[in-house]
Parts: C-alpha cells; structure tokens; sequence
C-alpha cells in the first residue's frame, strides 16, 4: 500500500512532468492535479511544497545536479529529469526527511513512471548529491542518524 507521502510525490512528478512539456504556470497545473480521484489520499502539503517549490527553484537546483550528472540535463529523460529534481529539492529544503529516504523514494519513482534502467542513474546522481548537500548525515554512523 502506498503511503500518502508516497501518493504525494508521484503527483508532484506528474505536475512537473506537465509544467515541463508545456510551459504552463504551476498555479494552473496544481489544481488539475488536486482534481485527480485519488489525490484524496496523497499528502496534500508535501505535494503543494514539492510541485511549486521544484517550479521555483528549478534554476538553482540544475545547477546544484548539473556536476553530478554525466550530460546536459536537457539530454535526459523528461521524467528522471523532474524526479532528479524533487529528489534534489527534498535533500536541499527538507533535513527532516533523512537522505536515505529521499534517494529511496526517487528510485522508486524511477521505476514506475521512469526508463528500464533509470532507477540506477537516480540513485547514482541523487548519492553523489547527498554527499556533498548532507555530507555529515551520510558520513555519521547509521544507527546515530534520527
């Protein structure tokens, strides 16, 4: 089953996606997404702060993924380029959520809506990102994080 964060992310990539392809403003996007039968079980604010948060930030956070990333970022794939950048976006703006989790939930974005092997890529350039945004969470012991 999944979780209302989960159900959260997967509709802020499908409104990034659109935002993306089309060039429409997020505060017309979001409400068609909000629209949806099942977004009645996602978490409404974690959807709000990552859909209109990525649109904002989408500069800044290219630029934070673009030394981890192996090509242009308009080379890649237009769904692992928007869960690259939630996945960047919750690392930055989001030290509750432990990096771990972030990477995870990236991967796991990456393997339902993503290409056969996008999964590997996320997971190597999300890593690579939380080393140098959460170098002191990655570098403590595991069973000392919270």
């Amino acid at each position: 089953m999944k979780t209302a964060r989960r159900r959260a992310r997967e509709f802020a990539l499908q409104a990034l996606y659109q935002w993306r392809l089309t060039g429409y403003d997020m505060d017309s996007i979001a409400p068609q997404v909000r629209a949806q039968k099942d977004f009645a079980h996602a978490d409404g604010a974690l959807f709000e702060a990552l859909a209109h948060g990525v649109a904002r930030e989408a500069q800044a956070l290219e630029a934070i993924l673009q030394p981890h990333l192996d090509r242009p970022a308009s080379a890649l794939s237009p769904v692992e380029h928007c869960i690259l950048l939630i996945g960047a976006f919750e690392l930055a703006h989001h030290p509750e959520i432990p990096y771990r989790v972030v990477i995870n939930e990236a991967v796991e974005l990456a393997k339902t809506f993503g290409g056969t092997e996008g999964h590997k890529y996320v997971n190597g350039v999300l890593d690579k990102l939380a080393s140098r945004l959460r170098a002191v969470e990655v570098a403590a012991p595991r069973g000392s994080r919270s």
